[in-house]
């Protein structure tokens, strides 16, 4: 029997997984941990496809490889559901509406010389809607917060690790953003230390490329292309342009946002400052991964630019995480079989409760500190999630709404 709340979908394995991401696509505002909360409520809540054991499973090992960390938690998610054509669709559906939006704003601005902002940048109900999608992505985060530390901080040592993680995370987001990743790392050798008792395993481990084999293909592929792309690529060719965009989806750890300052870096004079941060702040306004911010550079490339240098940056952005996922998964599967591999799996665990809390603090709650706005609508949002149980997207589409109307109503209000 199920339990109350629970999602009943009477559809096959891959079409339920591609309208789920893409609802997640059309409605995930807030950035790569606000998505994973999105991601907890519609797979560990109402899907009912995992655990949050799972759950935080898949999110540890996502988050020590580089590359978008929700996108990849979403592809591990289609993957255990729908196999490897699973992943596939589930990195599509969530992917292609912020790609499209992305890439036609891309379009209108590439013959165009940026002078200031825009009326629509400039009016009081757009950016009233904006603090709305913010303040919804809050209690989206919040909620995820409260209800996985319910969960798996269930005793003193996880409880003191996840303490741990949420201090040192605000400490590394002000001086080594780069390097959270490294609090995973040691909060699971402090959980195998300890030997922490915890969460138990899932009964088998996060499906995708079990074969050995297939890992070391896929392994020496990423190697191959991140380093022989560059050499072999002719100067203001599509091959340059993905290899430009793979080496931004290899190399930056901590996802979303990291990538834009490193993109800015590798890109030089393909794309004007101006431009590319108007693209910045429309990749703000969207839903999806940020990392399809990839896209609207490729539109307005000065040497190449148009629809197909978008797929093609999609493409070079997004490419390493299928073959990193596909190299770590065996692995992954076979250091879960260690004698000590629950205490470490909980640590971990514990690590991402402090990571998401962390995120909730700075720069979320600070950022909404100085907003009243913000404030009102972030409680609103919480109290539908909490008590009244409303789906995600219906909060994020009223929270936006009501941030439009108070704007528009009173423009002076922030």
């Amino acid at each position: 029997m199920l339990a109350p709340g629970a999602d009943v979908w009477v559809v096959a394995p891959l079409l339920e997984v591609f309208l789920r991401f893409l609802r997640l696509g059309c409605t995930s505002f807030g950035g790569p941990v606000a998505h994973l909360g999105y991601f907890r409520r519609e797979f560990v809540e109402r899907a009912r496809w995992l655990d949050d054991a799972a759950f935080a499973e898949i999110v540890a090992l996502c988050s020590v490889l580089p590359g978008p960390t929700s996108s990849q938690v979403g592809i591990v998610l289609g993957a255990r559901r729908a196999g490897p054509a699973g992943a596939l669709l589930a990195w599509l559906a969530f992917t292609t509406p912020s790609a499209l939006l992305l890439t036609a704003f891309g379009l209108a601005l590439r013959a165009e010389a940026l002078g200031g902002p825009s009326p629509l940048t400039r009016s009081g109900a757009v950016a009233g809607a904006l603090e709305g999608l913010g303040a919804a992505a809050a209690a989206v985060v919040l909620l995820a917060v409260v209800q996985l530390a319910r969960n798996l901080l269930t005793n003193g040592p996880a409880r003191a690790i996840g303490g741990a993680a949420l201090a040192f995370a605000l400490a590394a987001e002000r001086y080594a953003p780069g390097y959270q990743w490294m609090i995973l790392v040691a909060a699971g050798v402090a959980g195998g230390a300890l030997r922490v008792a915890g969460s138990k395993l899932p009964a088998s481990a996060p499906p995708g490329a079990r074969s050995r084999r297939g890992a070391v293909v896929a392994g020496s592929a990423f190697v191959l292309l991140l380093a022989g792309l560059p050499i072999v690529a002719p100067p203001g060719s599509y091959v340059e342009l993905f290899a430009t965009f793979f080496r931004a989806g290899s190399l930056v750890f901590g996802g979303g946002h990291v990538v834009l300052p490193f993109l800015q870096s590798l890109v030089g004079d393909r794309i004007s400052t101006a431009t590319f941060f108007a693209g910045y702040g429309a990749a703000q306004a969207v839903p999806g991964p940020v990392f399809t911010f990839a896209a609207f550079v490729g539109a307005v490339d000065r040497r190449t630019g148009g629809p197909l240098a978008a797929l093609v940056a999609l493409a070079g952005i997004f490419a390493p995480s299928f073959l990193l996922l596909a190299a770590a998964l065996p692995l992954w599967s076979a250091l879960r079989s260690l004698p000590r591999a629950g205490s470490v799996l909980t640590g971990l665990n514990a690590a991402v409760v402090g990571l998401l809390a962390a995120v909730f603090v700075d720069p979320i709650a600070l950022g909404l500190a100085r907003a009243p706005l913000g404030i009102g609508c972030a409680l609103a949002a919480a109290a539908l999630l909490f008590f009244a149980q409303w789906p995600a997207w219906a909060v994020v589409l009223a929270s936006a709404a009501v941030g439009a109307a108070l704007r528009a109503a009173v423009p002076g209000l922030h």
